[in-house]
């Protein structure tokens, strides 16, 4: 006869203080975070999907950051994992508009007053997202100075080389002719389309599709796309909700965002594309 081991019918149940999931997950402390402003239930939604927008832009911030690091030490298969890693948590963190994404008017001002002067384009980490997708801007960094620990880590994000210029760096180190004008550019400024980019990656596009370089590529345009895509649903939500009024925050509201769609992240990959 075979002696088994019992096991038990429960899993450990007592702990001397917290419990290990507490933690690790904190998640006490972030189901205590909302404070609603307003009786109506929808403001709940309203709150809670954009923290839960904030913490995916926090993790794909560090994707992005583990992959510009490892470009620059050439190590470009940990720098697509990143980046491929950064595409499933882009795709979660698109699928937030989906709560918000069917407010009516109605339900919008509903609580809408709440957020007084608040815009999601005060959020510091978006704005860190941005600067390292090449979309610098001093001036993004005026909302947070009463708050100095985001401002300094924004300021050190707007002088440190964005994602791109990382890959541009390599693809220079790689033999390909990046001007040095792109390559000693202050990197505290907008990114802006250089042709010799854009000849770099046709080349690199009509050589051979399995290269190092063109599975970089292609994992860099899927984020693209998937930024490209949570401007338009943020866009598509936003007037939906509230049309053309102007935004919370003294933005334009929907003016502001069709002028973001509009624009393309690391545009010579889109661009080299008619010349393969």
């Amino acid at each position: 006869m075979s002696h088994q081991a019992s096991e038990p019918e429960t899993p450990h149940l007592d702990f001397q203080g917290t419990t290990p999931y507490e933690d690790y997950v904190k998640a006490d402390v972030l189901t205590h975070l909302q404070h609603t402003l307003s009786d109506d239930p929808g403001e709940m939604v309203f709150l809670v999907t954009t923290q839960v927008m904030e913490l995916w832009f926090t993790v794909v911030v560090h994707e992005w950051e583990t992959a510009a690091h490892a470009l620059r030490s050439d190590d470009v298969p940990t720098a697509v994992a990143a980046l491929k890693r950064s595409v499933r948590e882009l795709e979660a963190l698109n699928a937030s508009w989906r709560p918000l994404g069917q407010l009516t008017p109605a339900q919008f001002n509903s609580y809408r007053s709440a957020l007084g002067e608040g815009s999601g384009f005060q959020s510091a980490m978006y704005r860190r997202m941005e600067f390292l997708l090449g979309e610098k801007s001093a001036s993004m960094l005026v909302p947070h100075r009463g708050a100095p620990r985001v401002h300094a880590e924004l300021e050190k994000a707007l002088h440190e080389p964005s994602l791109y210029d990382e890959v541009l760096a390599l693809l220079a180190r790689r033999g390909h002719p990046i001007p040095a004008s792109v390559l000693r550019r202050d990197v505290s400024q907008r990114y802006e389309p250089s042709p010799a980019v854009e000849a770099a990656w046709t080349a690199i596009y009509s050589g051979d599709e399995h290269g190092e370089l063109a599975r970089l590529g292609e994992a860099l345009t899927d984020v693209a796309e998937l930024v490209w895509r949570w401007r338009n649903d943020h866009l598509v939500a936003t007037r939906r909700a509230m049309g053309a009024k102007a935004g919370t925050g003294g933005s334009a509201g929907v003016a502001w965002l069709e002028k973001r769609a509009q624009k393309n992240v690391f545009p010579e990959l889109w661009t080299a594309r008619s010349h393969v």
